[in-house]
């Protein structure tokens, strides 16, 4: 009996080395394909800890880990795809008063889309990545479902692929606790004392992300008014990519008391602070990538993460046109920001996602 083929994305961390170990151990014909999103490491450099790399790519370790196993590896430059669906996506997102998130457009628009491609072109039955998500097939139809650890899910991240990749997808650490591949990545002898995980933006090396988009964007440098709630001047800001809402630190306004970000204004160019924390009990999600498009015709109630850190909270959905939805949380929210993403669940099931539209002025 042929062994099933599988392309596997392998970054150089724990998490895609372990999900090659296993496809190896379950008996897959597995290829190692390590994407090159952004610089080349520097091999010449001579460090003490030579695969910790700051950057989600680490090609050593990948060639490494496929040789250790026995695998197929190459490297594929995937920087102009990067750059333009995901580096250009973030710095415009700022620059005009939003907060994308890159990981979402990467795994929807580089990675995976890759990986599929690649794996169809090439004939591979499947197509496998290190995510923490799980898939089940729900009568004929394949879900994207929470992983077993839910404190390492990542299904927010992948809200955004599309159906029928899922049926083409495997995810071998779905059903792992986090502490489980640690265990393997040792039996494998990784360095896992020098594999920190990163939580950083891959592509943001040096300082945080303010000093990236001024480098990539000098003209994100736009100074404007800092105003209260009525438009009264209170100082000057930066630039509006500089600001997010619910921000309070940085903002340079000696007022003698707390002071938030509401709002940034990009037609003005102005950044509305206010003495209270910013808190919505409802918001409007587009762009939407929906599982199951059917879903909202009765305004059901689901669970919704409106941030990768955040716990899924209960909310009602109501349909506003094709490409829109109205979310009213049952719990007011603190500080949602324009650009990030809204993903819903059904229990475990993910049911789709959007993008939080920006707030209208009460």
């Amino acid at each position: 009996m042929m062994r099933k083929s599988v392309l596997l994305g392998m970054s150089g961390g724990v998490d895609s080395s372990v999900a090659a170990a296993l496809l190896v151990r379950h008996g897959y014909d597995v290829h190692g394909l390590t994407l090159q999103v952004w610089e080349h490491e520097d091999e010449s450099v001579a460090t003490s800890k030579k695969w910790q790399e700051r950057g989600c790519c680490k090609v050593g370790i990948a060639r490494h880990v496929a040789k250790l196993l026995g695998i197929s590896h190459e490297v594929i430059d995937t920087r102009h795809t990067f750059r333009h669906a995901v580096i250009d996506d973030f710095i415009q997102g700022y620059t005009t008063g939003t907060t994308p998130n890159p990981c979402v457009r990467c795994n929807e628009r580089v990675k995976i889309q890759t990986l599929i491609d690649l794996a169809i072109q090439r004939n591979f039955d499947y197509a496998a990545t290190g995510h923490y998500a799980r898939l089940h097939d729900h009568r004929g139809f394949f879900v994207l479902s929470r992983s077993a650890d839910v404190r390492k899910d990542q299904t927010y991240f992948l809200y955004r692929l599309r159906s029928e990749w899922l049926p083409r997808l495997l995810f071998p650490l779905g059903g792992l606790e986090k502490a489980a591949v640690w265990k393997e990545a040792e039996a494998l002898g990784l360095p896992v004392d020098e594999l920190k995980e990163s939580q950083e933006i891959c592509f943001v090396s040096q300082g945080d992300y303010r000093t990236f988009i001024e480098k990539e964007s000098p003209a994100a440098k736009k100074p404007g008014l800092f105003v209260d709630q009525d438009g009264a001047p209170l100082g000057q800001h930066d630039g509006i990519a500089f600001y997010t809402p619910g921000q309070r630190r940085g903002l340079g306004i000696a007022a003698g008391h707390r002071l938030y970000v509401h709002r940034v204004h990009p037609a003005t160019n102005t950044v509305v602070l206010g003495s209270d924390e910013l808190i919505h009990s409802a918001c409007t999600v587009a762009d939407l990538n929906l599982f199951a498009p059917d879903f909202t015709s009765n305004s059901p109630e689901v669970q919704v993460k409106v941030r990768y850190a955040s716990s899924p909270t209960r909310a009602t959905l109501t349909a506003l046109h094709s490409s829109a939805l109205h979310v009213q949380f049952h719990q007011p929210q603190r500080a949602l920001s324009p650009g990030q993403s809204a993903v819903f669940y059904d229990g475990d099931d993910v049911l789709g996602g959007g993008i939080i539209q920006p707030f209208q002025p009460s």
